[in-house]
């Protein structure tokens, strides 16, 4: 902070008292004397007004309290890059501490140096980073041209958020002293963008992982930057309130993974847009209030060309209420795995089983690996819940009969291929169970972890015809454990001493006769 002002003031980037701003405006205020800066805030609640005084508009805000006045001593605006790294790794030139000092000819003359050994090694030092982050060190530009290639050329990873950068241009002079940069994380610096394609062949040559959360960059900016970054495999552009406006041609087609998520903007109609990217694998559109989804190109049972290598899709904190989403997802031909946690439809009765069930080759859900025996018993139920309703659209044990109408068949475009799978549900089957008063049907069970013994005894109280499986899925829920590593057993005060092995992950807990006080045993 100081009295003298940066010569292109208006637009730069400051920091005051710990609070990020824009300059919009520098001059005098009159009644009151001397110079001020007029700033807007990130933080709109931080400010008092419009950016006006008086009736007189000094520069315009996009919120109504964004802006204030400051004077210039208050305003930090920041330091070059090499700068701000010696200060952060401790790195900053000057005479060695001990006061030890060494030899050095100069012509023909030998000069006694006082800490030459140590900038040797201060040097050294930094020549050797590789990875380093700068996160909010008020880095504002590039500084002297080529003295970032000549201090830190094996650089690869850059973090550079919130910090005081505010153009590309500052960005490109910085990297393009970064021959060997793969990462670079500019989150949450408010950057001007050329209106041209703006950057120099060769400069992010080797660039693989970009992030730019909380930005505010735009769509149309991204893609017009984006052929500067030949090999970009990971794109992250979370909370920049993001439309999608095009589609990306000739470029990010080496991308593999896009994070979209925060954009409340984006709609399934644009994600359309972006969904012949011939290498995406990894999507995440989480919280921007998505409810559909369609590919218009696939009919019941096919299987859609769009999104052709998607393989992990995260949909958490959204509006999904519709079966109908999963069944599209369905038609993803690469899709592997599922996240799709805080939705309302997740909230119903069987909804991880059921999206298992529809879902043919999903292998992951909400983080969870589904086992072979896992997916059986859900498609099985599935088969089961909804079997009379197949019945009464048509649906016919024997093939020559079997005609569900298109409804039922859009509801539930799997269930014929698990017909063929498991065959057909018997009538005996889906014969409904007689109404019984479920605390009757609740067991009172202690759950005993045998070989954790810092972990304390629990106490559930669950339906006797619940199966195995289940119980495997509800304990690695409890016990963060993964369901396939769990070992269950039980004792019974009924019989000392002996311990009964659950083994069969379909039968139900009433099969093997487990009884109100006994006491499961989990191991893993």
């Amino acid at each position: 902070m100081g009295d003298i002002l940066p010569l292109d003031v208006i637009g730069r980037r400051v920091d005051v008292n710990g609070e990020f701003a824009t300059v919009r405006f520098c001059g005098t205020v009159p009644p009151v004397a001397g110079l001020w800066l007029g700033v807007e805030w990130d933080n709109p609640k931080r400010g008092k007004h419009d950016g006006s005084h008086e009736g007189t508009m000094y520069f315009k805000c996009r919120h109504p309290t964004g802006g204030s006045f400051v004077r210039p001593n208050k305003a930090n605006f920041g330091v070059d890059f090499l700068t701000a790294l010696k200060k952060r790794y401790a790195l900053e030139d000057g005479s060695d501490d001990d006061g030890k000092s060494c030899s050095l000819i100069v012509g023909s003359k030998q000069v006694q140096t006082v800490g030459f050994e140590n900038i040797t090694k201060k040097q050294s030092q930094l020549r050797a980073l590789q990875d380093i982050s700068l996160w909010k060190c008020a880095v504002n530009c590039a500084g002297e041209q080529g003295r970032i290639a000549e201090a830190c050329p094996n650089i690869r990873v850059v973090n550079l958020s919130k910090n005081l950068l505010s153009s590309w241009d500052e960005v490109i002079l910085i990297a393009e002293q970064l021959n060997n940069l793969e990462s670079l994380d500019l989150s949450e610096n408010k950057l001007q963008f050329p209106s041209d394609s703006p950057t120099p062949t060769g400069t992010f040559s080797n660039l693989k992982i970009l992030v730019l959360n909380k930005m505010g960059i735009t769509w149309a900016e991204v893609l017009r930057c984006a052929p500067s970054w030949p090999i970009l495999e990971e794109l992250y552009l979370k909370s920049n309130n993001i439309s999608i406006s095009e589609r990306p041609v000739n470029v990010l087609q080496k991308m593999r993974l896009l994070d979209l998520s925060s954009n409340p903007a984006i709609d399934e109609s644009q994600l359309c847009l972006i969904a012949y990217l011939p290498r995406l694998e990894h999507l995440l559109i989480s919280d921007i209030g998505l409810s559909s989804i369609h590919f218009p190109d696939a009919g019941i049972g096919c299987k859609t060309s769009m999104f052709p290598s998607l393989q992990y899709l995260v949909v958490n904190d959204n509006q999904i209420s519709e079966w109908s989403f999963i069944n599209e997802l369905d038609k993803l031909q690469s899709l592997q795995a599922l996240s799709c946690t805080r939705n309302p439809l997740c909230e119903e009765d069987k909804a991880e089983e059921i999206i298992i069930a529809k879902i043919g080759q999903l292998k992951t859900l909400n983080r969870c690996q589904i086992l072979p025996e896992e997916r059986r018993g859900a498609e099985l139920d599935y088969q089961k819940t909804f079997g009379n309703e197949w019945k009464r659209a048509g649906g016919h044990p024997d093939p020559d009969k079997n005609r569900p109408n298109a409804e039922f068949l859009s509801a539930h475009p799997r269930y014929q291929l698990l017909c063929c799978k498991y065959g057909a549900p018997e009538d005996e089957e889906l014969k409904p169970q007689q109404p019984f008063m479920l605390k009757n049907q609740l067991l009172s069970l202690k759950i005993k972890c045998s070989n954790q013994h810092e972990q304390k005894v629990l106490e559930k109280q669950l339906p006797d015809s619940m199966t195995v499986q289940k119980v495997k899925g509800l304990l690695s829920r409890l016990l963060k454990v993964p369901v396939s590593e769990l070992l269950l057993s039980y004792e019974s005060p009924k019989m000392p001493g002996r311990e009964i092995e659950l083994e069969n992950d379909l039968q139900s807990l009433q099969f093997y006769s487990v009884e109100n006080g006994d006491c499961l045993l989990v191991r893993w």
